[in-house]
């Protein structure tokens, strides 16, 4: 578990499950697998074995030894909804998160239609706590359709990540979406980010009355274009309960 992390929109992260396999255009560059493979048969590394998918059950208490309010992103380096990781192993993970419930968890997949189905499995009668935002990523207009099935499962808190954002996304439907965060992409073979994209996504947010938030233009780098959008930088989270007591110094949606 990182206790502090370079991401914008995270405290911390925590990795019960690491490594991954492809899917979509937008994991053609990933960040995960470009750093786990970078020490692939490094004998006793975390990442020995690079990318490959690895369960790693000695993590899975990990939040409990931490006290202070914080929002961790769950699996920054892997898909907890990878159809390869046993249901009865990802509802360790949301036993874990739902016992430690002064956090805020930030879960993020491209299996939306797996996420679904767990959902509306394990929270039959009720959302899941609205402590445990659930996303899915999308990179392009292709991949919007992963949105039906984020809004059809039993969530609290649902937000969108487009990052990397490659190509426009058109029209997005936002019923039931609370936060969306948009961002480019970095790495040597970084795509460019089209800031008309970029801009029509926000302005739909403010039109929708959903938070939104800026991440970076990409580039070489994460940090190499900034965040300001139109000379703004965006910030916003989503106006819960949960949020204000993580980061009570946030600022909300409109």
């Amino acid at each position: 578990m990182a206790e502090n992390s370079a991401i914008e929109w995270t405290d911390a992260t925590w990795n019960p499950v690491t490594g991954c396999t492809k899917i979509s255009a937008g994991c053609d560059n990933c960040y995960a697998a470009r750093f786990s493979e970078r020490f692939r048969d490094v004998p006793g590394h975390p990442f020995e074995t690079g990318f490959d998918l690895t369960l790693r059950p000695a993590r899975l208490l990990q939040p409990l030894g931490w006290k202070r309010p914080r929002m961790i992103f769950v699996n920054s380096m892997s898909d907890l909804f990878h159809k390869s990781i046993p249901s009865s192993y990802i509802a360790r993970v949301f036993d874990t998160m739902e016992k430690a419930d002064w956090y805020i968890y930030q879960i993020l997949t491209k299996r939306s239609s797996l996420l679904q189905k767990f959902i509306n499995s394990r929270y039959r009668s009720a959302q899941a706590p609205s402590h445990i935002w659930l996303g899915t990523s999308i990179e392009n207009q292709r991949a919007t359709s992963r949105i039906a099935h984020l809004q059809r499962a039993n969530a609290g808190v649902r937000f969108l990540s487009i990052e990397p954002l490659i190509g426009p996304v058109g029209k997005l439907s936002l019923d039931g979406i609370h936060w969306v965060i948009v961002g480019g992409e970095s790495g040597p073979r970084a795509r460019p980010m089209n800031a008309e994209w970029a801009i029509d996504i926000r302005n739909q947010c403010i039109k929708a009355k959903v938070a939104f938030f800026f991440k970076q233009w990409g580039g070489r780098t994460p940090k190499t274009g900034g965040r300001l959008l139109e000379g703004k930088e965006w910030s916003q989270f989503p106006r819960t309960p949960s949020a204000s007591r993580a980061r009570p110094d946030s600022r909300f949606g409109a």
